[in-house]
């Protein structure tokens, strides 16, 4: 298997220096009722109490979303957006502010709001769609995630001939919006890219992408890898999106264990302890001498005879 690339291990936004000379886990907040993977309202507080949980299992991003990237849910209206995420950020940048937040959003009225609120980072997964999106990014010295995709928010596009090459129309891509992300003001220290797993790509596409992501970022700027639970490993595996676990992980050995990579996830804890045991086999950092598994750890939770467990 091929090494996992590695890419530029820093992100600045709004004053911040994000060290990502190993992977950062982000983790998904839905503020919104039509999620594929975790639906359901919940007030501000709950929010709160899962952010709190994602940062002691290991994230050091929150991801907030205010709308469900499924094609067939009605696009929701700015005000709408701002009335679901506008208090989550603004409670989580007053109560945790150790916390990095990102806004998965491309609505300019939004992006405004949120970052007034307090939020670091603007997660884009319109390829740039708005002309007024950069500016208010430049305007706020925020981080900007920039992802490819082939058409419009909102629309479903898969077709086995939509591409030539697809590398390199997505590395071009990728380019000419971090090109005009730069003219418009946002410091390229602040820039990451996204390759758009699934995103107006079959699962061979998206595979093929993600086989050859050193060549689709030549400048080798922080690259987002959304790829939790993502349709590509549900396709490979057959299963339903919190079936796939065990491909995500997959995923990550293969290409999200570098340096440069911010890990977008649904399950935090579970990515945080997969890459501490790959960080263990795989680097040359000792592993103290008087480590050992405590007692409480060896056998199965609940039996009452203590067995060890098998």
């Amino acid at each position: 298997m091929a090494t996992a690339p590695n890419f530029r291990p820093t992100l600045t936004a709004r004053g911040r220096v994000l060290d990502l000379s190993r992977p950062a886990l982000m983790g998904v907040v839905n503020a919104n009722p039509d999620s594929f993977s975790d639906p359901g309202h919940r007030q501000t507080d709950e929010v709160l109490t899962q952010v709190s949980q994602l940062v002691a299992d290991g994230a050091t991003i929150v991801d907030i979303g205010g709308q469900s990237g499924i094609t067939n849910v009605a696009e929701v209206d700015p005000d709408e957006e701002i009335r679901r995420v506008e208090p989550v950020v603004r409670a989580v940048a007053q109560e945790l502010p150790e916390v990095v937040i990102s806004v998965d959003t491309y609505k300019p009225p939004v992006i405004e709001a949120v970052l007034e609120a307090g939020a670091h980072i603007i997660n884009d997964v319109s390829g740039l769609h708005s002309p007024d999106l950069t500016p208010l990014v430049a305007r706020y010295g925020a981080g900007l995630i920039v992802m490819h995709t082939a058409a419009p928010p909102k629309t479903r596009l898969q077709a086995t001939d939509l591409y030539g090459n697809i590398v390199e129309e997505v590395r071009d891509f990728l380019a000419a919006k971090v090109a005009q992300a730069i003219s418009d003001g946002v410091s390229p220290q602040s820039i990451v890219v996204d390759p758009g797993p699934d995103f107006t790509k079959t699962p061979a596409q998206t595979v093929e992408v993600l086989r050859h992501l050193p060549e689709l970022n030549p400048d080798a700027l922080p690259m987002l890898l959304a790829i939790s639970r993502k349709d590509f490993i549900g396709a490979l595996t057959n299963t339903r999106p919190k079936e796939r676990g065990a491909g995500t992980l997959a995923a990550i050995a293969a290409v999200g264990s570098g340096t440069g990579v911010i890990l977008r996830l649904h399950n935090v804890l579970e990515a945080q302890r997969f890459l501490t045991v790959l960080d263990a086999l795989q680097s040359d950092v000792d592993i103290d001498p008087e480590l050992r598994l405590r007692d409480e750890l060896r056998w199965a939770a609940g039996r009452p005879d203590g067995t060890k467990a098998i």
